[in-house]
């Protein structure tokens, strides 16, 4: 076999599902050897993903020049990938082939060479996966290191309401701060806009709409005139929380509402219906919920109990008024498992133990964003209110930085700090910090007690002379693997420093959180970015921005009332709203929630750099290997899509006929599946049916799993708001510092 020379350029081929559908990866992919011979590499199988080492195994065929009859075989690939999860995709960056399998006709030479071939031509092909086909693909169990353990599942207070209504909560007992521009005392421990005036009464503004009372805890009453002072505080957070090109009706609507005020200084959870509760049976269960909630309640109509989602977890009742307890996601009563996909509540079944959704969740939880730092210019901004000050990490020799909005921990004499999924490291607490080539072993061992949990889910995977490759996993963002499912939040409540100014912590209630399988969690019904200060992401004090939800340039997105359906696409929960966990261009304004993306000293797949840190125009282009990923590649953005076509899994949905669907299994043999859904496996260079009932299962069910991903990623697409403003996306405050992990505001 002469040396390969040429390749087929990746391209798309329209899948036959709207007219307007994103084109999907063509496979078999083609490279033709100098000699005329042609190798086709087949849709790759996974078998495990951990960091950023992809395992999977492909069918391969060879057609030697002159002949028509081909030869197939398998061979295994360890793959170093890099992963765009606002996208998303997965890259591969290089291959290791330890293992081919052929008929006897192919010998070892060729074996040897055709390894040493694929070796070189697969990461010059630019190949870019789709991370939901991937993850439906995958059949492994998470890493231990990476469960999490002994969190706090304990319910927090949980308020009930039938009437349109808003938690406000407090970081503890409200503080006071005077601002000198407004001329008002305002709390600086939340981020609502609570002010006291000269008068002594208290003032909520939320939704372009005041509310007062006597204390500030409440209770509020909504008024209409309020002292014409009060005019520069709407004009300063109108401003700042404007839509740049987006307009939602939903959101409007919510915010013409007079809604009751509910304030707590401790962690709660609101739980609200429109009237008295209306039930909805659920076919095929004993199941009901309620419809006129924004929140996942439902009857469990045989023992007359009822269950509610509250960040990931579930909580049960005789009454919804009071008296909840935790229930684990594998003890939940069998029908939660029947809620079927497509149907107007199947977006909890992530949350129920046993299901695809849930097992899908538990491996996206797992699957990291990477990036490439620069070991030459990367360098952390650590401030501390005063001295530095240190304070014991449980169950470590490690100590960590309580003063200070950074995640800075003390570990074997030297410190260590992780700053937007970096990890620096430094001989002195104040600096300089230089890109740690590796991580204390006992950042493994930090408890979720402590309010620097989520590093230990920010990896170095490998180094260069130049560069140091980094990853974190959703962790990093309070999202974590409780058992079968992943849940929002450790359940902790974190005391915040207080000193000159105010650090915050990451928080787990008070903002109904909700789980969605492509944008990670949302607040909840009846939120939109008016009701909260400009504090919420930048700073009345002076301070830095940001760090109620994790690092600085991270908070969730917005999630208005409407349909919640994870595959039947009907606006709301996944149509429509406010959004910034996932790459959008408004106005020639690149936002995402890619914490990379807000670093000037990094490379990632998506990098497409906001124009608001005027660093110019970066090429996306990786060095020398001459594959353009900018995201302009492929249109990723979802536009011109009819959302009205989205369906569920096996609603008639055929997958599309890759070259007769070669596949391949655990042991190396090759199938097909042919025109009429039959089974073949590849035997003495003939298709014999496949006999063994048994395997006919276990290829209908990767073959389902195939079905899945590409159904998810479709609906992925399906669910992005477009470019044009219409449905588009913003971002929210923790917007554009490059520094800190935490936010602070003077006192």
């Amino acid at each position: 076999m002469k040396m390969l020379h040429s390749m087929l350029s990746l391209v798309c081929f329209a899948v036959v599902f709207t007219a307007n559908a994103r084109p999907q990866e063509d496979w078999p992919k083609t490279i033709t050897a100098s000699d005329g011979s042609m190798i086709k590499i087949y849709e790759p199988q996974p078998e495990s993903f951990q960091g950023n080492i992809l395992k999977s195994r492909s069918a391969i065929s060879i057609i030697e020049n002159g002949k028509t009859d081909p030869t197939f075989g398998t061979f295994w690939e360890i793959a170093t990938v890099e992963t765009d999860r606002d996208n998303r995709r997965i890259n591969i960056q290089s291959v290791k082939i330890p293992n081919m399998k052929f008929p006897s006709s192919v010998d070892e030479n060729q074996i040897s060479y055709l390894k040493t071939t694929l070796e070189t031509q697969i990461p010059a092909m630019g190949i870019d996966l789709s991370l939901d086909e991937v993850l439906s693909s995958l059949d492994v169990n998470a890493e231990q290191k990476k469960l999490s353990k002994d969190l706090d599942n304990k319910a927090p207070i949980v308020y009930y309401s039938n009437r349109p209504s808003i938690l406000v909560v407090t970081d503890g007992e409200p503080k006071l701060q005077r601002n000198n521009d407004w001329g008002v005392d305002v709390v600086v421990n939340t981020p609502f806009t609570i002010v006291k005036n000269n008068d002594g009464n208290f003032y909520l503004y939320g939704g372009k709409h005041w509310y007062t009372a006597a204390s500030v805890t409440g209770p509020y009453s909504y008024v209409e005139n309020v002292p014409p002072s009060f005019g520069k505080i709407e004009n300063a957070i109108n401003t700042a929380n404007a839509d740049p090109g987006y307009t939602d009706s939903a959101t409007a609507e919510n915010n013409d509402k007079i809604s009751d005020i509910i304030v707590s200084t401790s962690p709660a959870e609101l739980i609200q219906t429109d009237g008295d509760p209306t039930f909805t049976p659920i076919d095929g269960t004993n199941l009901a919920y309620v419809s006129n909630s924004g929140n996942d309640i439902f009857l469990d109509q045989s023992t007359k109990q009822y269950y509610v989602l509250l960040s990931g977890r579930w909580y049960r009742s005789s009454q919804l008024n009071g008296g909840w307890q935790y229930v684990a996601a594998n003890a939940l009563p069998a029908d939660f498992g029947k809620i079927p996909e497509g149907s107007q509540k199947d977006n909890v079944l992530a949350s129920v133990a046993g299901t695809d959704a849930a097992r899908e969740a538990v491996m996206d939880a797992q699957i990291p964003q990477t990036a490439k730092v620069d070991r030459r210019t990367a360098t952390a901004n650590v401030t501390y209110d005063g001295e530095p000050q240190f304070e014991n990490i449980q169950g470590t020799s490690m100590q960590y930085g309580v003063n200070t909005q950074n995640s800075v921990i003390r570990a074997n004499g030297r410190y260590y700090c992780v700053e937007n999924g970096v990890w620096f490291v430094a001989d002195a607490p104040q600096g300089p910090w230089v890109v740690s080539t590796e991580r204390p072993d006992e950042v493994d061992l930090i408890p979720p007690s402590n309010p620097d949990y989520n590093i230990k889910y920010v990896y170095v995977y490998d180094v260069t002379p130049d560069y140091a490759y980094m990853g974190y996993t959703p962790g990093y963002l309070n999202t974590f693997i409780y058992g079968p499912t992943v849940v929002y939040g450790t359940g902790f409540y974190y005391r915040p420093w207080w000193g000159h100014y105010y650090y915050p912590r990451p928080c787990t209630w008070g903002f109904a959180m909700h789980y969605n399988p492509w944008y990670g969690w949302s607040l909840g019904f009846g939120y939109s970015y008016g009701w909260f200060n400009i504090g919420f992401g930048t700073s009345i004090w002076g301070g830095w921005r940001g760090g109620w939800w994790g690092p600085a340039v991270y908070h969730p997105p917005y999630r208005w009332y409407g349909g919640a359906s994870r595959y039947g696409y009907r606006g709301g929960y996944y149509g429509n709203r406010v959004n910034i966990t996932r790459n959008v261009t408004i106005n020639n304004r690149r936002y995402t929630n890619n914490i990379y993306n807000y670093r000037r000293d990094v490379v990632t797949t998506n990098r497409t750099v906001n124009n608001n840190f005027n660093r110019g125009n970066f090429n996306n282009n990786r060095p020398n290997d001459g594959f353009n990923r900018n995201n302009n590649q492929f249109n990723r953005q979802g536009n011109n899509i009819n959302p009205g076509n989205r369906m569920a899994p096996n609603q008639g949905q055929q997958r599309p006929n890759f070259q007769n669907n070669i596949t391949t299994d655990r042991q190396g043999n090759v199938f097909q599946r042919n025109n009429q859904g039959q089974w073949q496996q590849r035997q003495q260079r003939q298709w014999q049916p496949v006999q063994n009932s048994q395997q006919v299962q276990n290829l209908n069910r990767q073959q389902q799993m195939q079905n899945r991903g590409q159904m998810r990623q479709q609906n992925f697409q399906m669910s992005r708001p477009s470019n044009n403003g219409g449905g588009g996306a913003r971002p929210s405050g923790g917007g554009n510092r490059p520094n800190g992990g935490g936010g602070r505001r003077n006192r």
